[in-house]
């Protein structure tokens, strides 16, 4: 069976493809689809980041605020970023090329506009701070040599990934395990800790919908948005699963470079310019094979694993300290973990407090590779397209390294609070899918061809995502625009 790629100058250029700001693709026939086994893994990395940004931190810090009564919302926005990921996904299984460099295919300057929208919400390192915050409740060490342990875990990820021969497999690899560590602990509340108290507070808050909007007024308009974009991933890192589908080898993503270390990798300086398959009957059939593969692993991990996992965490919450708690820090982990040890006995709010230390570490670990594969992408594809110095791994490393070290100089300025830090970041990128949202129905509906493009019930739900995340970000400017000129 051919899947040959035509390399000669005479090879015919896609048209498909708008090519005035970023060079035409080629066509290729699409690789022959690889069992969910084989596929797992970009999802996997999403869940890693999701369940550090929303799931363990700011929903429950809502629940301990408000109660259960927003558990609609975690549905709506877990559900419409599944349908929002696939959409991502979609753009990457046909070319190979990120839904960021489609995007720019649109206009040019897109590029550097997502390096800015992924920079500026992501640099906060609020997920690193607050993992060395859980950690100093479990080991006891005090509250000032929390910002020097977290630059040193910081440096600790940036050597990790350097010395990756192939990042993507090493990332990978350490998200499987704290994945599995994570789900294991959310088996054992769900079964022990949650009880019928917990299962009855979520069975009435899906019930309870007359007390939405009360629950909604007694929130601040930047940490609903942040949630809302956090029930889930968030932001650019949705948008990076598209990075990983290439690196994992989906799709066209197969025919495509992959980010390695300068030291221990071999480099490709090439673009990552894509492809694009003719559809004939044999690339349809591969086509709808990749789409049913790439959607299972989508659902299985992120939707259900995830929102099972965010309604547990808030289960818990509820359970153990109940709701009007005045903490505005990440004193209420705490209180969660001393409430834990009088229920189940000391070793139980320990293993809270370590498991939040590994939720929130390997969060910053997605940041991290994220905001550096997204930057790296759009500079090799975009000014540096034809410099054989700067490959995508070299750039990607210098992003990673730079990142280390703002968010080390944000720790010792003294901006050290991880809750402050994560509503910051998670506001921000409540815009930016807002953004996206758009973007994807004019790449995915207006660039791809019918058979394969956005169409149907998913075009309506992506639709909603625009009013979704458009609705709240008015809300949150509104309500900053008062806050300065008021």
């Amino acid at each position: 069976m051919s899947q040959s790629i035509d390399d000669s100058p005479q090879a015919n250029l896609v048209t498909e493809l708008p090519s005035r700001h970023v060079p035409a693709a080629k066509y290729a026939d699409l690789p022959e689809a690889q069992p969910l086994r084989r596929v797992l893994g970009p999802s996997v990395l999403l869940l890693a980041g999701a369940i550090g940004s929303g799931e363990y931190v700011l929903w429950p810090y809502i629940t301990s605020q408000v109660g259960l009564v927003l558990v609609w919302l975690v549905v709506l926005g877990v559900g419409t970023q599944y349908f929002l990921n696939m959409e991502i996904e979609r753009y990457t299984l046909a070319t190979g090329e990120t839904a960021v460099i489609g995007f720019t295919r649109l206009w040019k300057h897109w590029g550097w506009l997502f390096i800015i929208m992924t920079v500026v919400p992501w640099a906060w390192p609020g997920w690193a701070t607050g993992g060395t915050t859980t950690l100093s409740f479990a080991l006891g060490f005090s509250e000032d040599a929390v910002p020097y342990v977290t630059i040193g875990v910081l440096v600790l990820i940036g050597v990790v990934l350097t010395v990756s021969p192939v990042v993507y497999r090493t990332v990978e690899k350490i998200q499987f395990f704290m994945v599995a560590l994570i789900v294991l602990f959310i088996v054992y509340a769900a079964i022990f800790l949650i009880g019928g108290d917990g299962y009855n507070g979520l069975g009435r808050g899906f019930l309870e919908v007359d007390k939405i909007p009360a629950g909604i007024a007694a929130l601040g308009a930047a940490t609903l948005l942040g949630a809302i974009a956090f029930a889930g991933a968030g932001g650019a890192m949705n948008l990076v699963q598209s990075n990983w589908v290439r690196d994992k080898g989906l799709g066209m993503g197969a025919r495509l470079p992959k980010v390695v270390s300068p030291f221990t990798g071999e480099e490709v300086a090439a673009p990552t310019t894509g492809y694009f398959f003719r559809r004939d009957e044999e690339n349809m059939r591969r086509w709808n094979a990749w789409w049913k593969v790439a959607h299972r692993e989508q659902f299985i991990t992120f939707f259900v694993i995830g929102g099972v996992t965010l309604l547990v965490f808030m289960a818990l919450t509820f359970v153990t300290v109940g709701t009007g708690i005045a903490e505005e820090s990440f004193d209420f982990i705490r209180i969660q973990g001393e409430a834990l040890k009088d229920t189940g006995g000391a070793w139980l709010g320990t293993t809270f407090w370590l498991i939040g230390s590994v939720v929130l570490f390997s969060t910053n670990l997605t940041v991290l590779d994220m905001v550096g594969r997204l930057t790296a992408d759009v500079l090799k594809t975009g000014a540096l397209r034809d410099s054989y110095r700067w490959s995508e791994s070299r750039l990607y490393f210098i992003t990673v390294w730079l990142e280390i070290t703002f968010g080390s100089i944000i720790l010792l300025s003294g901006v050290n609070q991880p809750l402050v830090l994560l509503v910051i970041a998670s506001s921000l990128n409540g815009i930016v899918m807002f953004v996206y949202s758009v973007l994807l129905i004019r790449l995915n509906r207006g660039v791809l061809p019918r058979e394969i493009g956005l169409k149907g019930g998913r075009l309506v739900v992506l639709a909603w995502a625009v009013l979704f995340y458009g609705g709240f970000s008015a809300v949150l400017l509104v309500d900053q625009a008062q806050k300065l000129f008021g």
